[in-house]
């Protein structure tokens, strides 16, 4: 299932950082993380779906690369999306 427009537009009104952000680090790892909670519920249904499971494994890595980019900037920055978006790390 795919995000809605209404739940895209508050998980960036969460996470941005002025008024008229939509593409700081903080709003494309908050949506990334939305959609791999989402495909990971869509996986405990549906186990042999392997194509989307490579899907989920590039979102994953992208947001890892994204958060790695954030820690070695801004270290404050990290531990505090991290911490509002319960990943571990």
């Amino acid at each position: 299932m795919q995000q809605t427009t209404q739940q895209r537009e508050e998980m960036i009104n969460k996470f941005k950082r002025h008024a008229n952000d939509t593409g700081s680090t903080e709003v494309q790892v908050a949506l990334l993380t939305e959609r791999i909670n989402t495909l990971t519920e869509h996986f405990k249904v549906h186990k042999k779906d392997f194509a989307g499971r490579r899907g989920l494994l590039k979102l994953v890595s992208q947001r890892r690369c994204l958060l790695d980019y954030l820690r070695s900037n801004d270290e404050g920055r990290y531990s505090t999306l991290i911490g509002a978006l319960n990943i571990r790390k």
